[in-house]
């Protein structure tokens, strides 16, 4: 189905992005070299131009650069702006018109995607979700001393429901034998912006965890207490800088935070694209969505690393500008080809969309009109 995106225009992107990244490889080549490998690779150059405005979620903010600058690279009459302020401040300017496209740790609701309620589509569209980022979420914590932890999703949900406050807990320790732990109190911190990943995040303890984690799965934080920090640097940021502190980002954007293993007692697991990848593979689609409206129902229990979020593109199934449709139509087939899931794969560490998932994506993408 790959076909599907290498007709017309998007082939011509493909291959020019496809000999962009090789050029960037080969920079230390003479100038006069690396014309020449491009005109042979790349007869005829890009018509593309235009602008496009990007908002949402933080997880993707390295992938999103990544993906900006090849596309960039290979039209250079384009730009494309990402604003990574939050999965529900992209939903929110997607839904106002203010930007082409959404970037979200969550698809719409159905309620939520109704035609005429977005303000860049066509007066009868309605919008489609396209799964386009997979990647774990990684416990991190700073604790002296300490540079391996285990947490069972029972702990992990008492920890940030704050039953459990202090490092030396014998519910702690019990999983962690080997570990000196600290008399330290915790310091939970969790996301003050609307977040898809702590809705993937308190999703993951419903699922693991309900008797613990009796909250509603939310994107915004539904508990008292802890420490609040904006976006996933925040939150980086907050832990990394503190003492005895506890949260969860994208893995990607861990940078040099100690990470926990996360699993059942006797199966705990770090976060790795593999394993995100295996639990994204064993789960089903969402029931009930339109044709080309792609959505994943994520099964906390499956093997690999289940605590794992599904960054979405969300688009007009039809713009009130058919040029920006196509702008926008060419730019997310490069994202969702082999090519730009590679390139993220590589600057990002997210876990590619399998064959049969890129096939899904890619031929929705080529409905947009």
């Amino acid at each position: 189905m790959d076909n599907i995106a290498n007709t017309g225009t998007r082939a011509r992107t493909a291959l020019r992005i496809s000999a962009a990244l090789g050029l960037s490889a080969a920079l230390f080549l003479s100038a006069c070299a690396a014309n020449e490998a491009a005109d042979t690779a790349n007869p005829s150059s890009s018509t593309l131009s235009g602008t496009l405005s990007g908002k949402g979620a933080s997880s993707t903010k390295v992938a999103q650069e990544t993906w900006i600058a090849a596309f960039q690279t290979a039209n250079p009459d384009v730009t494309v702006n990402y604003s990574p302020d939050g999965s529900g401040a992209g939903r929110e300017a997607f839904m106002a018109g203010g930007a082409d496209f959404a970037g979200s740790d969550r698809a719409l609701k159905p309620e939520e995607n109704t035609a005429g309620g977005f303000g860049g589509c066509a007066d009868t569209s309605a919008a489609i979700d396209l799964p386009v980022y997979i990647s774990p979420i990684a416990v991190i914590f700073n604790l002296d001393g300490v540079d391996s932890l285990n947490l069972t999703p029972d702990v992990l949900a008492r920890i940030f429901h704050g039953d459990i406050t202090n490092w030396s807990d014998d519910a702690i320790a019990e999983i962690n034998p080997d570990v000196k732990l600290p008399d330290l109190v915790i310091t939970a911190v969790h996301r003050s912006d609307e977040s898809g990943t702590t809705e993937n995040f308190t999703d993951y303890l419903a699922a693991t965890a309900p008797d613990v984690w009796t909250e509603e799965v939310s994107s915004s934080w539904p508990v008292d207490g802890g420490e609040a920090a904006k976006g996933t640097s925040g939150v980086v940021a907050a832990v990394t800088g503190g003492a005895g502190t506890i949260g969860y980002a994208d893995a990607s954007q861990a940078g040099s935070a100690t990470i926990a293993k996360v699993g059942p007692d006797g199966d705990f697991q770090e976060p790795t694209e593999e394993g995100a990848a295996a639990a994204v593979e064993a789960s089903p689609l969402e029931e009930g969505r339109a044709e080309n409206d792609i959505a994943i129902t994520i099964d906390r229990s499956a093997a690999g690393y289940p605590l794992v979020l599904v960054s979405y593109a969300i688009a007009c199934a039809e713009y009130k500008d058919a040029t920006q449709g196509a702008l926008v139509k060419d730019y997310l087939s490069y994202i969702a080809s082999e090519e730009g899931q590679s390139a993220a794969e590589a600057s990002a560490g997210s876990a590619p969309l399998s064959a049969s998932l890129r096939e899904k994506v890619l031929a929705a993408i080529d409905t947009i009109k």
